[in-house]
């Protein structure tokens, strides 16, 4: 097993640093959505989901 994990070591750390980076963004994008940030960018004439990402006041 131990020879196993040292002949793999570059391939396991690269695939833990990809895991790691694919969390934060996760959760990066959680938070956003808790706190009402929006993804829009502004564009809204070339936007296909420009009614689900602006808030309508009523």
């Amino acid at each position: 097993m131990i020879s196993w994990i040292t002949a793999n070591l570059g391939t396991i750390v690269v695939a833990v640093f990809l895991i790691l980076i694919v969390a934060l963004i996760i959760r990066s994008m959680i938070r956003d959505k808790i706190q009402g940030r929006s993804s829009c960018c502004g564009s809204c004439k070339n936007c296909g989901a420009c009614p689900s990402c602006k808030k309508v006041d009523v």
